[in-house]
């Protein structure tokens, strides 16, 4: 994705009238291929471990990374053993591929190595997400799947939908795709289980009348755990803020990224880049000796190759408290159909 095509469908720029045929097309589309799965003129594969589905409706970055991260953690504070399964965007390989820490990015995609690496747990990339479930299955890696992603990958069954909406920039201007970010229409929220905005309270605020009443509704935040290193030569300390930094993103919204960083105090120049580009060493050369920062899903394609000067700075998830609480329930019925099914 463009940044400047993201930049429009959030301007809602008067050239996007002239894609509303493409639209309309697209809606009729996907519509139809959402009622041959309920129907059941496509096939939508169960499972015998739930399956959680963290996605979104809108094309580009909304946080479902942090927010997987975060799960992973409290399903395994909960006794679980979970595992988690991606399309892998941007990797090429045979699939499914189990993923290592020593997996190459241009194999894996940027966010299931993240997630391998940062957790630890079983990564399966497939964009066949049934057969990726299949795989952890067979091997007896996981009693509980999340997929990264995927909510509209129909042939996968889900026991949990959780949608995840950026408070900031919400459904730009309203459109489905290519006229706008959206991949399905706003009704689609009503089918979800749970809507978790990435955002504060007032925006959280704002959805009242978008989300539908008895769907339940969650806020997150994201927080800085501060500057690491991404290279394996580890300097001594990372620049000390208001230092200017070089502020490098490939993700689908890098000014979430460098508002983030200007509100740490670093005064910022901007390099924004399509969402899951494939980094080279000149994209992170600059003559001027300054620091560049960049987001830690975008430091585990730049390893290799990047200098003492190249930081990163990781973010967590922190849901609040009635998030954690509507896990807790679910992951409770979870136990109970496991000792019935016994």
């Amino acid at each position: 994705m463009r940044p400047d095509l993201a930049e429009a469908w959030y301007r809602n720029s008067g050239f996007l009238q002239l894609l509303r045929p493409f639209s309309w097309l697209y809606a009729l589309l996907t519509g139809f291929r959402r009622m041959a799965y309920r129907l059941a003129w496509l096939k939508s594969t169960r499972f015998p471990v739930p399956v959680i589905v963290v996605g979104n409706i809108t094309v580009g970055g909304t946080g479902k990374t942090p927010l997987t991260l975060y799960l992973v953690r409290l399903l395994q504070g909960e006794g679980f053993r979970p595992a988690v399964v991606s399309r892998g965007y941007g990797g090429k390989a045979d699939y499914p591929l189990r993923v290592t820490s020593a997996t190459r990015p241009e194999a894996s995609g940027d966010e299931p190595l993240l997630i391998c690496r940062e957790t630890g747990v079983p990564v399966v990339v497939d964009p066949n997400r049934p057969q990726a479930v299949d795989y952890l299955l067979a091997h007896n890696l996981c009693d509980i799947v999340i997929s990264d992603d995927g909510l509209q990958h129909y042939a996968l069954g889900r026991d949990l939908e959780l949608v995840v909406v950026d408070g900031k920039r919400l459904f730009g201007n309203g459109m489905q795709l290519p006229a706008g970010p959206l991949r399905e229409p706003l009704t689609r929220l009503k089918r979800a289980d749970a809507v978790i905005v990435n955002g504060s309270a007032h925006e959280m605020a704002s959805l009242k009348g978008v989300i539908p009443d008895p769907v339940p509704r969650f806020l997150f935040t994201l927080a800085s755990a501060g500057l690491m290193p991404v290279g394996v030569a580890s300097p001594e300390s990372p620049p000390a803020s208001p230092d200017t930094v070089h502020a490098v993103a490939g993700i689908g919204n890098p000014e979430r990224f460098f508002t983030t960083l200007e509100n740490s105090g670093f005064r910022v120049i901007r390099h924004p880049f399509p969402d899951h580009h494939r980094f080279v060493p000149s994209d992170l050369a600059f003559d001027d000796g300054l620091p560049v920062v960049m987001t830690s899903k975008d430091a585990v394609k730049c390893r290799d190759f990047a200098g003492e000067q190249v930081w990163q700075l990781p973010v967590t998830a922190r849901p609040d408290q009635e998030f954690v609480e509507f896990m807790q329930a679910f992951l409770g019925r979870c136990r109970e159909k496991n000792a019935h099914a016994g």
